[in-house]
């Protein structure tokens, strides 16, 4: 099954845009995105392959440690994780006017 997981740090410096692109660059093969310009963080969403959740963590986490030395930014903790599998539906409130 496909998870798609975030993971978001928490550290003790803003990221500056320079280090979020190459965090990008680094997460790219496992349809990765990244995120912290401007932030005392970053963050990554990566797309794995797991037969459930805390394997797709686990998965997600190895991918974030390795985007991170080719980056070469600091490892900070991992404060926020989420997942959600590829065949869970979304649902949105839907207001009427």
């Amino acid at each position: 099954m496909r998870w798609s997981v975030s993971l978001q740090t928490e550290g003790d410096r803003v990221i500056g845009l320079d280090e979020v692109v190459e965090l990008a660059d680094a997460v790219a093969a496992s349809e990765g995105i990244a995120s912290g310009m401007g932030t005392y963080g970053y963050g990554v969403q990566v797309v794995v392959e797991a037969e459930h959740s805390d394997r797709a963590v686990e998965l997600a986490m190895a991918l974030l440690a390795n985007a991170v030395e080719k980056s070469g930014l600091p490892s900070w903790p991992v404060v926020n994780v989420e997942t959600i599998a590829e065949d869970e539906e979304m649902f949105y409130d839907m207001v009427e006017e």
